[in-house]
């Protein structure tokens, strides 16, 4: 970026919402990334000694604890390996991808080629892989880094992980399952949603073939099977024939999933020409974020019950960045490819509440965790949830999206 550049971004940050235009929100998006966010996590999470990534990282940066959970490693390499593809050929940003990919070999799986939760800092397993979504991110790091510096070594790991996924998709938990066999099994939209995006990010190694049997058949799960059209909204679980139960996991929404799932399904309507599935999306994530947004104190709610019934979940009312940041690329999506005046109204409100309550000026990136009333709850920049990948995956989406939106045409 050049010092000009950076003076346009420095200028941006300071418009008022109502001088805001697609192409200063999209250099204001591209100065944010650029030169806070990668910077924040180049400078910080890097572990020189033992290799991967430190994720709980202090508002200043200071490590907290040095435990590495294997699915914020894979993000973390999808992160830097995808701007390395898509922004620039910047070999630092390359060589951090690499960096955590060869942790994530040496360390990463068991036996059977199931991807740990966590690991010390040295790399010893901590927490069995009873979460699929460790593989689903390694799937996608791999593949995004073999884009990067093409490997056989790397399309191996991301296709035998990515077979893995699907063939554990039905019972992902397997021996770590929780619940008692036969009483009330749920399945959850979690796994369909990712695997939205996850087919895409794989394409050059899969092919579009196998893109395009698995499409049908992940947009029929979230669209017409977790979708409850009498309520407008996206159930987190449902019986396995689709059916609603009446507990606290089956009335459960959860505002952000639904989000970001709409933006992934906007970019397969948009792969397929398909604009009623467009149109349905947008539609779906507009009465999703009107039912989740916080009438009283602004910001999206983190869970609620579809049955208006109290929610099992304690922070059901805090407010999280990863909800806000996808709440954004869906609505630059959502008026990129619609013209639809509520999205960018939308995307307008969302980023004020964003920028004035989780970013951080004085020492960069942002904050996760915000109460009701939008105060800062916990100032740390990562931990064992939030690490390299929502905030800069968003900035760089909404950047790009509205670089190439022209508002007068919209009208």
């Amino acid at each position: 970026m050049t010092a000009d550049e950076r003076n346009v971004g420095f200028a941006v940050e300071t418009m008022t919402n109502s001088e805001g235009t697609p192409a200063s929100y999209a250099a204001l998006y591209r100065h944010e990334l650029l030169d806070s966010v990668l910077p924040f996590w180049l400078k910080y999470s890097k572990d020189e000694q033992h290799g991967g990534y430190f994720t709980c990282l202090g508002r200043d940066g200071k490590v907290y604890d040095t435990d590495k959970f294997m699915w914020l490693q894979g993000r973390e390499v999808w992160c830097f390996s995808y701007m390395y593809n898509n922004v620039e050929k910047n070999e630092t940003w390359l060589n951090m991808a690499l960096h955590g990919a060869r942790f994530m070999e040496k360390h990463g799986r068991d036996a059977e080629g199931n991807w740990y939760f966590s690991s010390t800092a040295e790399g010893k397993p901590l927490v069995q892989p009873y979460n699929i979504f460790s593989d689903c991110f390694a799937a996608m790091a791999f593949a995004s880094l073999d884009k990067a510096t093409p490997s056989d070594r790397y399309k191996e790991i991301a296709v035998t992980t990515f077979e893995n996924i699907i063939r554990r998709q039905h019972n992902w938990k397997g021996i770590y399952n929780k619940a008692y066999p036969g009483t009330r099994t749920l399945k959850s939209f979690s796994l369909p949603m990712i695997l939205c995006n996850l087919s895409l990010e794989l394409e050059h190694i899969i092919g579009t073939e196998r893109v395009n049997e698995l499409a049908p058949i992940v947009i029929r799960e979230v669209m017409d099977v977790f979708y409850k059209p009498e309520h407008g909204l996206i159930l987190e679980n449902v019986h396995p024939d689709g059916k609603f139960s009446n507990s606290f996991e089956g009335r459960l929404i959860n505002p952000g999933h639904t989000i970001e799932a709409m933006w992934f399904i906007m970019d397969l309507g948009k792969r397929m020409n398909d604009q009623l599935l467009i149109r349905k999306a947008c539609d779906i994530m507009l009465h999703t974020l009107d039912y989740g947004w916080d009438k009283k104190y602004g910001g999206i709610l983190y869970f609620m019950d579809v049955l208006g019934m109290p929610p099992q979940q304690l922070e059901w009312d805090q407010k999280l960045w990863w909800v806000h940041a996808e709440a954004l690329v869906a609505l630059a999506k959502g008026y990129a490819l619609t013209g639809d005046e509520r999205c960018w109204k939308w995307f307008k409100k969302v980023h004020d509440y964003t920028w004035a309550h989780f970013r951080d000026e004085q020492y960069g990136e942002w904050f996760g965790y915000l109460n009701r009333q939008g105060e800062v709850l916990l100032n740390q920049k990562g931990g064992k949830w939030k690490g390299c990948f929502h905030i800069p995956r968003a900035l760089y989406q909404v950047w790009k999206v509205l670089e190439g939106v022209d508002i007068g045409s919209k009208k």
